[in-house]
């Protein structure tokens, strides 16, 4: 693990320089290395596209359909990671309150406890057990009430606009503010009561007994807040958002992101204010539609040179820079490049994130400090393992220009 945060580092602060190394000029035959690496059977080249640009200059090596709309799959996840980093900045937590009403009495508790979620996509077990443990050094030994979840800092929508009905459960558990990893459901709309019996589950490890039954409603506006416990920062969960493509936690982020800002805890509150991050920092918005987080969506669309701005941005941004490029798996070491381009022209010289559905194939990242690209490839279905071999052939074309 420290290796890869190592790694991550190095990475992020060889960014940090990028703008002051030399460039040199692309070789004359590089645009049709390129278009020759992208030629694979069953791959349509009217429903794929591709872009390549230098770093430090902005200027295009190759482009094919740049501006074409297509279905991104898990490359739909840069978008919301980069605007997030933006709007809520890398040193965001999320938050899990316990909160109750009524009265105390020596070592008891007289009333309802509130476990309350405002949408922590790494919430489990151990996170309860602290809140526990703080709950128990308050000396109460006895809740004579009930333990209550409460989800309401989301909409109740839990799954993704234009979901295939399996994804849920299978691609992404519900999404919901309150939500505990590990913790089995009765239903999509279960887990703030699965919630809160794991929380009362946790308060009796540390001897504390609960009278009632464990169920879910919204807190009172005037419950006092007793303890509460913070995430990891937003920088270390867009590693496991981008690095693992963690479906979950994406669409909890563009959940976030319509809460913070548009007081609204959907993903279309999300998704417009993505939208005004991207447009605010000059990306190409046309072609673009953002349905969810995840790129699980069949409404989702981008574009490359869209993906390339976006990357281009994050890269020079000094207050998201290191958090977003750490972000990206590293070919051959870690995330979904862990067993990908592990060869000498493009280990731990290539950083991108990935995406594939039974539509969608894609790949966009950078090339050592030099090259920013994007591959997005489209079919129906599309043929998975000729176009990934498309895309490794692409980049190890630019990591030896």
């Amino acid at each position: 693990m420290r290796r890869t945060l190592a790694l991550f580092t190095l990475v992020a602060l060889a960014f940090a320089t990028g703008s002051a190394s030399t460039v040199t000029a692309a070789p004359r035959d590089l645009d049709a290395a390129l278009a020759q690496a992208l030629r694979a059977p069953g791959i349509d080249p009217r429903n794929s596209a591709a872009i390549a640009v230098e770093l430090r200059t902005g200027a295009t090596v190759y482009s094919a359909n740049a501006r074409r709309s297509l279905l991104p799959a898990s490359a739909e996840k840069l978008p919301v990671s980069f605007a997030a980093l933006r709007v809520l900045g890398p040193r965001f937590r999320f938050r899990t309150e316990v909160v109750g009403v009524g009265t105390r009495s020596g070592r008891v508790w007289k009333g309802n406890l509130w476990l309350v979620g405002f949408g922590d996509p790494t919430l489990d077990r151990r996170d309860l057990d602290r809140l526990a443990q703080k709950f128990a050094a308050t000396g109460i030994r006895h809740i004579a009430g009930r333990v209550l979840g409460d989800d309401t800092h989301f909409d109740t929508r839990r799954d993704g606009l234009g979901w295939k009905p399996g994804y849920l459960g299978i691609e992404s558990r519900p999404i919901a503010a309150l939500s505990v990893a590990g913790v089995q459901l009765t239903g999509v709309h279960g887990s703030a009561v699965a919630a809160a019996r794991a929380y009362a589950d946790a308060l009796q490890r540390r001897g504390i007994s609960v009278s009632g039954r464990s169920g879910s409603r919204p807190a009172p506006s005037d419950a006092l807040p007793i303890v509460f416990d913070l995430s990891e920062p937003l920088s270390i969960i867009v590693r496991q958002l981008i690095g693992e493509s963690d479906n979950f936690a994406s669409e909890m982020v563009l959940k976030e992101l319509g809460a913070t800002v548009a007081r609204r805890g959907s993903s279309a509150a999300g998704a417009r204010v993505v939208r005004s991050e991207l447009r605010a920092t000059g990306v190409p918005l046309a072609g673009v539609r953002i349905a969810d987080g995840s790129g699980l969506s069949r409404f989702d669309r981008l574009t490359v040179s869209a993906l390339a701005a976006i990357l281009r941005a994050g890269a020079v941004d000094p207050a998201i820079r290191d958090a977003f490029v750490a972000s990206l798996a590293v070919a051959g070491i870690s995330g979904t490049l862990e067993r990908r381009l592990d060869t000498r022209p493009t280990r731990g010289r290539v950083i991108a994130k990935t995406g594939t559905t039974n539509r969608a194939s894609a790949l966009a990242g950078f090339v050592r400090r030099r090259y920013v690209f994007a591959i997005l490839q489209n079919g129906s279905p599309v043929a998975y393992w000729t176009a990934r071999a498309a895309q490794d052939r692409f980049v190890t074309v630019l990591a030896r220009s």
